[in-house]
């Protein structure tokens, strides 16, 4: 009995060991899944420096120390050279760099504020001069750099010109229109559909030498941002004002962006720096401040509008004295939060039959009779004495006076016109025209777009009537 028991709970024990196991066992999966997920968000979305390091002679020098600083935030990456003389240095943050050289016997040779694009693969070589090590030679940047080590065809738009260019409703999708070989139907179904910046649901109508937009990608901080079921836009809309670069890539593009055969745009959050910055805008749309349309003159109502797209950013260090970052070289953090409001009313102008023609008086204007071809006598004069048209109505001929008979109108169109299913005409009536207008001045749309975005959790929507976007990085030495 005893036996039996001791067997039954090593059984037990068994059972429960290997529960813990698979959960054990389950939960390193899914981190390293995690892992694995976070790491590939940088992917095609770091610059590279590659270069060539050589003496005087143009022979290749191995063993060369190269050290990457990154001016905004310090951090600094090292590497030596092989055997050949070459070196690469990948997984580089955009920003501006210095890249330093140093070998023994020769001089300290430095290349200054050398500005790194998303995506970028760019070539720095040196040439170093013998002398000491002490020595230094500074070379500033070329702001003017080609481009060899690859063959892509792509353009970028840094944060700097994504501010100041001139966006009608700051939308994200206008910026991928810009380049060569971009052609452009944002807009076409009105403001609400292709200006303000809408993800889901809003008009991504470009397209790139030809190609569908449906085959376009939008990557943000190297993960996947599209709306998969939206023709070619984006699952989440970050503001203008987060985005530090943005690369359009055309044709030629390396396997890094393997999802897309058409168009590949590439966006990067901006981040902290070493020192703490805040910024605050304003963008305003108002029927107050734009021209009175042509085709809407006065003293008629103005379609109201209210586009509101507001919001701010702040970002820094993550420091805690002496006890943790007291360099300010490893953690920072980057928040951004932006509303977006849009109030949007319409007009239509229809043209509308003059009352003075419903009793059948048509004035100058001639009308002709129906032909019998067309509609038969018996049809026409069924309402009319003895089922025959009045003296003087012949059909294929002019009505008389260009007056249609009583007889001859239809008692239900009588009373529909009676009814008021036509609108008065209430514009002023432009020159030449022989048409009187009716407009309308439809009700406003209120149009609040809703969206939220962060570089390391999944995407959700809340309900607050804001979009932010938030970046937390830490920087490995």
């Amino acid at each position: 009995m005893k036996m039996s028991l001791f067997l039954a709970r090593m059984h037990r024990v068994s059972i429960y060991s290997s529960l813990q196991n698979r959960a054990t066992l389950r939960w390193l999966i899914l981190a390293l899944v995690a892992v694995c997920a976070l790491s590939t968000t940088a992917f095609a979305q770091q610059a590279t420096v590659v270069g060539t390091v050589t003496d005087p002679a143009g022979a290749a020098l191995p063993n060369v120390n190269i050290t990457v600083t990154n001016i905004d935030s310090g951090v600094a990456k090292s590497i030596q050279t092989n055997s050949a003389g070459q070196y690469v240095i990948p997984d580089l943050n955009i920003g501006h760099y210095n890249v330093k050289a140093e070998a023994t016997g020769f001089k300290t040779t430095e290349q200054k504020n050398i500005a790194l694009e998303v995506g970028a693969r760019d070539r720095i070589d040196f040439q170093l001069q013998v002398g000491e090590v002490q020595e230094t030679v500074t070379v500033e940047a070329n702001t003017v750099r080609v481009q060899t080590d690859s063959g892509e065809q792509s353009s970028v738009i840094t944060g700097q010109q994504i501010s100041q260019i001139s966006v009608s409703g700051r939308s994200m999708y206008q910026l991928a229109a810009l380049v060569p070989g971009a052609s452009s139907q944002i807009g076409s179904g009105g403001m609400s559909a292709g200006e303000v910046n809408t993800p889901v649901g809003g008009d991504a109508s470009v397209e790139f030498n030809g190609l569908r937009q449906n085959h376009n990608i939008y990557l943000l901080d190297g993960g996947e941002d599209d709306d998969r079921g939206g023709a070619g836009g984006m699952s989440i809309a970050p503001s203008s004002d987060a985005i530090a670069e943005f690369r359009t890539l055309t044709s030629n593009y390396s396997a890094d962006y393997g999802l897309s055969s058409a168009g590949t745009m590439s966006m990067v959050l901006k981040s902290g720096t070493r020192t703490l910055h805040a910024s605050a805008w304003e963008f305003n749309r108002n029927d107050a401040f734009d021209a009175r349309n042509y085709f809407n003159p006065a003293p008629q109502k103005v379609a109201e509008l209210r586009l509101n797209v507001f919001g701010f950013n702040v970002g820094g260090p993550v420091t805690l004295g002496h006890l943790y970052n007291p360099e300010r070289k490893r953690t920072f953090f980057f928040y951004n939060q932006e509303w977006r409001r849009l109030i949007q009313g319409g007009l239509t102008n229809q043209p509308v039959p003059d009352p003075a023609t419903y009793g059948g008086n048509f004035g100058s204007q001639v009308i002709n009779v129906p032909s019998a071809s067309a509609v038969s006598a018996t049809v026409l004069a069924r309402n009319c004495p003895g089922g025959v048209l009045p003296a003087g109505v012949v059909q294929g001929q002019p009505f008389p006076n260009n007056t249609i008979p009583s007889c001859m109108i239809s008692p239900n169109s009588s009373s529909l016109l009676a009814a008021g299913i036509f609108p008065q005409a209430n514009t002023v009536m432009l020159p030449g025209s022989r048409r009187s207008l009716a407009e309308t001045t439809l009700p406003p749309i209120s149009l609040k777009k809703l969206c939220a975005s962060t570089t390391i959790s999944p995407a959700n929507s809340p309900s607050s009537g804001t979009s932010f976007q938030s970046k937390f990085h830490r920087a490995l030495a």
